[in-house]
């Protein structure tokens, strides 16, 4: 038996801060982890709805339905893996989670106006989106969310 794994300072605890308070990490990292999941939940959500509409409403162009569900569908992977990365702390989500704030962002700006504008829809984006953003800049998720020192 082989006990070096225990002492071995390239084990993956070397790479969590010492700084970082308890085995999970800061609260804000666990908070921007919830929110990062609960984006990607939504997003599933609305990539079911939207599938459920072309199975069961007919659509005025049944190829840009399949496109938008198809986008929509690639856009919650998306948020699943920076989800997941933020629970494995990975470094690369800081990068991620701040792209797909700034699409939820501009998405939110466009449910604010227009003929058919759906002001509470762009808060439910705009809210979370900011949150996350201050989060992500917070000194406690950027110590958990850095890259190893080679």
């Amino acid at each position: 038996m082989n006990n070096s794994d225990e002492t071995d300072p390239t084990s993956s605890d070397a790479i969590i801060p010492a700084d970082t308070p308890g085995p999970k990490g800061s609260r804000a990292l666990r908070l921007l982890t919830a929110l990062l999941f609960m984006e990607a939940a939504a997003m599933i959500v609305v990539v079911v709805v939207l599938i459920v509409d072309i199975l069961t409403l007919p659509a005025a162009s049944l190829a840009s339905a399949i496109a938008l569900t198809v986008i929509v569908a690639i856009g919650a992977v998306f948020v699943s893996a920076v989800a997941i990365g933020a629970l494995r702390r990975q470094s690369w989500v800081r990068g991620g989670a701040l792209i797909w704030q700034l699409v939820q962002i501009a998405i939110a700006i466009g449910a604010f106006q227009g003929t058919f504008a759906q002001p509470a829809i762009g808060w439910a984006l705009i809210a979370p989106s900011v949150l996350v953003i201050v989060l992500l800049f917070t000194s406690s998720v950027m110590a958990a969310l850095a890259r190893p020192q080679a």
